[in-house]
């Protein structure tokens, strides 16, 4: 393997990977992708407490998947890069397809079971 794709992997990890192990803060990502919310938008439409949404708000910004911007006493939060959501699109259809082949190979299995 390439010293390079290895640095770039174990960077892929340490930032994006970490930012998206909660499935809370992929809900606010793709809350975010929606419009820009600020945390008590974000805790009325994902019905979670606000130290929760604070706490993982605070770790996709630290991750650089969230941008915040003060607008009077409020702060907004919005997706830094769309991408991300194209990504988690994708990653999505692959457990999908996952499942349904999961589901076909156990239907498979039960119906040799019984012959």
């Amino acid at each position: 393997m390439l010293p390079s794709l290895e640095q770039e992997i174990n960077e892929l990890h340490s930032s994006l990977c970490a930012g998206l192990a909660d499935p809370k803060r992929i809900l606010i990502l793709y809350a975010l992708s929606e419009k820009s919310l600020n945390v008590s938008e974000l805790t009325d439409s994902l019905g979670l407490p606000q130290p929760t949404v604070s706490r993982h708000l605070k770790m996709l910004r630290e991750r650089g998947l969230v941008l915040a911007r003060r607008e009077g006493q409020s702060v907004y939060y919005d997706i830094a890069d769309q991408r991300v959501i194209q990504a988690l699109d994708i990653l999505r259809a692959v457990l999908a397809d996952m499942l349904r082949n999961q589901a076909t190979l156990a239907r498979s299995f039960n119906t040799n079971q019984q012959e």
